[in-house]
């Protein structure tokens, strides 16, 4: 059964035990920067009332960040030449995947935007995702296979789009532009910093300028809906943006503001609220999109997976945070699209502004159950490999996934393009 039985609305929450204390410490308010408080929880409780209070604490963490130091680090990207440089297998299955990809031809011109839509009248966002993913995935082969080609067709996007884009619009939907796509760039960004022809600091000035804004109006304000109106992913792509655009930028302090967020942020992205139940005597526990569908719930594991893996690289551990709470959540994930029962407790929220409407879920969702996504290798490479933890269904989701693809391999709609993939290549061990 479940840690805790069903409490009124916006009272659900994560056991405590295990709390993990980042090494150092998390930036106090004062370190992290203005307004952080507008967006931090002051406990559980506060968090999904929306009372906002900083979060202290006794020591801040070293400035400096490590790069390349986002989704992969120096090593990870040394392992993935060698391996497919030697021909070795599960890597040169990754890479033949990638090169057959034609995000990652050389050849891809971009299409860079003044204004990118998403949602509304005159969405455009198709043509951002599609250059972003070609950025990241010539930066892959320049990186791994070591084409010049590929390197200049992945800054020539990049420099492309940061000598035009000046706005995200759109309906509410703008958000999810200004999260998903922000953390994508800046992670191919981060692949090809110290290419001789990037226009790193004209980049970074559209990330701090068009991206970031929104990030932290955001995980703020919440569109001013109530606390509980959007689903976990609205927070976590906003999260990751921002984390990521910190690491770019060697900005610790948004970084911090980023890790914090996930600790303690008042809205569904926070583990806390994430994670709402926990089955402890089944190494379970239930997504907070687990009742509305499949999709959108491996969505959840590939933006929670890659913030972790953003922090471990920087020397903090999200993964471990409340006794492997993510690792739980995944396993009760991968188990039910595996075609395994799990529990369900009835999940209630309130849509709309203001006090809202009262809305529930009494059971998990079918819908797009079984659905494959390139989301399980960076947590079975992290948890079953890196840490030696036992993950059966995080482990068989792997195998059914393995060689992932990215953007491009999964259809050609946004859902295809919300994880820019390739894991088996990049986190292999």
């Amino acid at each position: 059964m479940a840690t805790s039985a069903r409490k009124p609305i916006n009272k659900h929450r994560l056991t405590r035990r295990g709390l993990f204390t980042l090494g150092g410490g998390v930036a106090a308010a004062g370190v992290v920067g203005g307004g952080i408080a507008a967006f931090s929880g002051g406990g559980a409780d506060a968090a999904q009332t929306g009372t906002a209070t900083a979060i202290g604490t006794a020591t801040a963490r070293p400035e400096v960040l490590v790069h390349p130091g986002m989704l992969h680090n120096a090593g990870d990207l040394n392992r993935a030449k060698v391996r497919v440089a030697a021909r070795k297998d599960p890597w040169l299955s990754g890479w033949t995947r990638l090169t057959a990809n034609r995000h990652s031809d050389s050849t891809w011109q971009a299409r860079p935007q003044a204004t990118v839509v998403r949602g509304g009248t005159g969405q455009n966002y198709v043509t951002l995702y599609n250059d972003i993913h070609a950025a990241y995935q010539n930066a892959l082969r320049w990186r791994i296979g070591g084409t010049k080609a590929n390197g200049d067709t992945a800054v020539a996007i990049l420099n492309a789009w940061s000598a035009t884009l000046a706005t995200v619009s759109g309906n509410s939907d703008r958000f999810l532009a200004s999260g998903i796509y922000g953390y994508q760039f800046a992670n191919a960004a981060e692949l090809v910093r110290d290419h001789p022809d990037f226009e790193f600091a004209r980049f970074k000035k559209m990330m701090t300028t068009v991206f970031k804004p929104m990030n932290i109006d955001f995980l703020t304000n919440h569109n001013t809906a109530n606390i509980t109106n959007y689903w976990a992913n609205w927070d976590l792509c906003n999260v990751a943006s921002l984390m990521a655009t910190g690491i770019l930028c060697d900005d610790r302090a948004t970084f911090e503001r980023g890790v914090t967020y996930m600790k303690s942020g008042a809205g569904n992205g926070s583990f806390q609220h994430a994670i709402p139940f926990v089955y402890d005597g089944q190494g379970l526990a239930q997504w907070q999109e687990s009742g509305r569908d499949q999709g959108h719930t491996m969505m959840g594991m590939g933006l929670l997976g890659a913030i972790c893996e953003m922090a471990w690289n920087q020397d903090v551990d999200l993964y471990g945070y409340l006794d492997n709470g993510f690792m739980k959540a995944a396993e009760y994930v991968a188990k039910y699209n595996l075609g395994g029962v799990v529990p369900f407790t009835t999940y209630a929220w309130r849509s709309g502004q203001g006090n809202g409407k009262y809305m529930e879920q009494p059971v998990i969702s079918d819908i797009a159950r079984g659905a494959v996504r390139p989301v399980w290798e960076i947590l079975y490479n992290h948890y079953a490999r890196r840490r030696r933890l036992s993950t059966p269904f995080i482990t068989l989701m792997a195998e059914k996934v393995r060689a992932e693809g990215g953007g491009g391999d999964y259809g050609p709609n946004s859902g295809g393009f919300d994880q820019l993939g390739f894991g088996t290549l990049l986190y292999s061990k």
